[in-house]
């Protein structure tokens, strides 16, 4: 195939080219950063979260006037919950992971405020925290029911021992075990970790330390807590029934406002990340489809406008596939040099989207990916137009109107 031609006569009414190749090059730079925006968005929805969500609820409880002993009240309700059948284990915690609201602190490994300092996340549990919350201890032990208390509300004491995330034990103690060493809180109070566990997201999913977490052998103030049960597999739904059934049967004190599962609670925290995917969907396909609908009009308008030459080579001899060819040739080159222009217009929009909004760098294989599926959707877009130029007959070179 000889590409002179073909540049011949795109000079010649470059008009139409040209905006098709503009066309392009804007749809590949919004398509390549709008597909690394939602490999992002999905990546952060599906990630682990080292807790057994679907079979984790929460119990939502409210105290109504004095009558709500709360300690003693709480340990009821958490032994009724044990209790059902279904349930694996259950605790009254200050915060829900995946909510979006919870309760973070910056911790030190010299007293002072001095030493190796990072912000965590944490939880108030008691010694079935772990076994509820379904997270894995890879070093040290678990809480005993000896360390757990309730503290004044209001109070500033710092509980003696923590369980650590390894994400946060890696950053307070960069390439040693954490076990066994001491934190301190702003006010130099001591804590000794007594354990790690292998992973465990907070309640800020799209905090950059949401690995973060502290659990501290604490039974949380009953104007925050909330219960949090884990069932047994495949029996989460008939296990939140029962558990505000038999809650709601109980006259301590306090109501029961909802019941949640997990799943749900974090559905809600990541709907922005799942509206932002599917907006960026939309917005591929409608480029795509104007890139097609541009590629097809330029198409099918040189088809129109060269009838008669398209009639002439049929005459000398060329082939339907020849004519085929020629026209998927041509709108190849008009692609390729939107392509081209594209992929500079991606990187610095990639660029700005980085510096703005502080999101990594477009990958690049991203950028050949729009690449490829711009090619695929010029050449198809062409291919109807370039079919009917191979119908043209010849005996069209011979007529004067």
């Amino acid at each position: 195939m000889e590409f002179g031609p073909i540049f011949s006569s795109l000079r010649r009414s470059p008009t139409g080219a040209i905006l098709v190749a503009l066309q392009i090059a804007l749809a590949l730079a919004i398509t390549a950063n709008s597909l690394y925006i939602i490999t992002q968005r999905l990546d952060t929805i599906g990630r682990d979260s080292g807790m057994d969500v679907p079979n984790l609820f929460i119990v939502v409880f409210a105290p109504v006037g004095k009558a709500f002993n709360g300690e003693a009240a709480m340990r009821e309700d958490v032994q009724v919950l044990r209790s059902l059948p279904g349930v694996v284990d259950a605790m009254a915690i200050n915060a829900v992971p995946l909510s979006g609201g919870g309760s973070a602190s910056v911790y030190f490994t010299e007293p002072g405020e001095k030493g190796v300092q990072s912000p965590a996340n944490y939880f108030a549990v008691d010694e079935h925290g772990i076994g509820t919350l379904g997270v894995k201890l890879v070093e040290g032990r678990n809480f005993d029911a000896s360390v757990v208390r309730k503290y004044p509300r209001n109070s500033s004491e710092f509980p003696p021992e923590m369980i650590m995330t390894r994400a946060a034990a890696e950053a307070l103690f960069p390439g040693q075990s954490a076990v066994g060493k001491t934190v301190y809180d702003g006010l130099g109070q001591p804590s000794r970790v007594v354990g790690v566990v292998e992973l465990m997201h907070g309640a800020w999913p799209s905090w950059s330390k949401f690995e973060r977490v502290i659990l501290q052998p604490v039974i949380p103030d009953e104007q925050q807590a909330v219960y949090m049960v884990r069932a047994r597999p495949g029996q989460r739904d008939a296990m939140m029934a029962l558990a505000e059934e038999k809650l709601g049967a109980i006259d301590n004190g306090r109501i029961i406002t909802k019941v949640r599962s997990l799943d749900y609670i974090a559905a809600n925290t990541y709907a922005d990340d799942r509206a932002m995917a599917v907006y960026m969907t939309v917005v591929i396909a409608l480029l795509l489809g104007i890139a097609a609908l541009g590629v097809f009009g330029l198409a099918a308008f040189n088809v129109s406008t060269r009838t008669k030459q398209i009639g002439t080579r049929r005459a000398v001899g060329a082939r339907r596939f020849d004519i085929v060819r020629y026209f998927l040739v041509e709108n190849w080159m008009v692609t390729t040099v939107g392509v081209f222009a594209g992929c500079a217009l991606a990187l610095l929009l990639g660029y700005w989207l980085s510096t703005a909004f502080e999101l990594p760098r477009l990958k690049l294989y991203y950028l050949l990916a729009g690449v490829v599926g711009l090619w695929a959707v010029g050449l198809a877009a062409a291919l109807v137009p370039a079919r009917r130029a191979s119908h043209v007959s010849p005996a069209v070179a011979t007529r004067t109107v």
